[in-house]
């Protein structure tokens, strides 16, 4: 019958002692021991191996040092963590070699990167890891000057490590403060920079493995790009950008000798004898609407127009929608609008 006694229920986990049992353990080591039947209010203390049998008395419980009830209680679990890690390792080296391995799945060389830090944070390693060269397109003419911080912290790791940088700009940045300091700060056998009329979205392609391109209007999401034949498209879309470009050392030259106009305004003439908005010309030519409702009245006055239809005749007559006046003099067949340039909308900076 005694040997079918119900085990006693304790109020807490069983990895705590109770009140109770603190007091007895306490007693036991000033006493050098309890007795047995002491321990019915305090099973934990058997549970937790602070108590053991005298040898030379049943009847007596001896108190056993703590930090050898804790060796005694972390033994099996330093063994579970022991063989965890062994099968760790083994899965690890099992499986190494296969991530080399190079995946077919179109879908697996495309990683969506959603949020600024995680955009930034995979452009420094991309940049820190980078060892032949980096190519960026940047849109607009307002280089700011935390983003030109950034870019100058990857652009040094990269060169670092012996990479090479172009850098592609539209016209307006070539005023900007930010932009002339970071031209000061990089080695200039390393850095080669153009600029022009029109851009893509910010495009980056490192060591022409890797690209990152702008995957919604708030320039918060970007795509990763590793799929060897979007990264060869978009390399032929930065080198039909770059044979377009102007070298940063080079002065811009008025386009047309009969009308006295700048380049950034002949294009803006083209765009709008296209029918583009003012809105839509000034995002392609990165500027603001103001900046460029002001080259058009310049257009106006230049043109002696009376009126914005009346200018849109004068710009026809004027052979500044001459493309001979600008690409094809360079040798480069004028690009098509849908590779370089879009009249609405599309993905903004990663």
């Amino acid at each position: 019958m005694g040997g079918n006694r119900p085990k006693l229920t304790h109020p807490h986990g069983d990895r705590e002692l109770c009140d109770d049992a603190v007091r007895l353990y306490t007693d036991a080591l000033r006493n050098g021991g309890i007795d047995r039947g002491e321990l019915t209010a305090a099973p934990c203390l058997t549970d937790m191996a602070l108590l053991h049998p005298d040898p030379m008395d049943a009847s007596l419980m001896r108190p056993v040092p703590a930090s050898a009830a804790l060796a005694h209680l972390l033994l099996p679990i330093t063994r579970e963590i022991h063989d965890r890690v062994r099968l760790t390792t083994a899965l690890a080296d099992s499986l190494a070699p296969l991530t080399a391995v190079p995946s077919g799945d179109p879908n697996l060389s495309i990683t969506v990167l959603e949020g600024l830090p995680l955009i930034a944070s995979v452009l420094s390693d991309a940049s820190a890891a980078a060892t032949s060269e980096i190519l960026t397109a940047q849109p607009g003419g307002n280089r700011t000057k935390t983003s030109m911080e950034q870019g100058l912290r990857n652009s040094l790791a990269a060169i670092e490590r012996g990479a090479r940088l172009r850098h592609i700009y539209q016209h307006p940045a070539r005023y900007s403060p930010h932009l002339k300091d970071y031209m000061t700060r990089v080695p200039a056998d390393r850095l080669e920079v153009r600029t022009v009329e029109q851009t893509v979205e910010r495009l980056i392609i490192i060591d022409r493995e890797m690209a990152l391109i702008p995957a919604d209007p708030e320039r918060t999401t970007a795509l990763e790009i590793r799929h060897p034949a979007l990264v060869t498209y978009l390399i032929q879309v930065y080198d039909v950008l770059w044979a377009q470009g102007t070298p940063l050392t080079e002065h811009l030259t008025p386009t047309s000798p009969r009308t006295p106009v700048t380049q950034v305004q002949q294009s803006i003439a083209r765009l709008l004898a296209e029918g583009t908005s003012d809105e839509v010309v000034a995002r392609r030519m990165g500027i603001s609407v103001r900046t460029c409702r002001s080259h058009i009245a310049k257009l106006m006055t230049a043109l002696n127009a009376s009126s914005r239809t009346h200018l849109g005749a004068l710009l026809v007559q004027s052979g500044l929608l001459d493309p001979e006046t600008d690409s094809l003099s360079k040798g480069v067949q004028p690009p098509r609008p849908g590779v370089v340039a879009r009249d609405k909308g599309g993905p903004s900076s990663p």
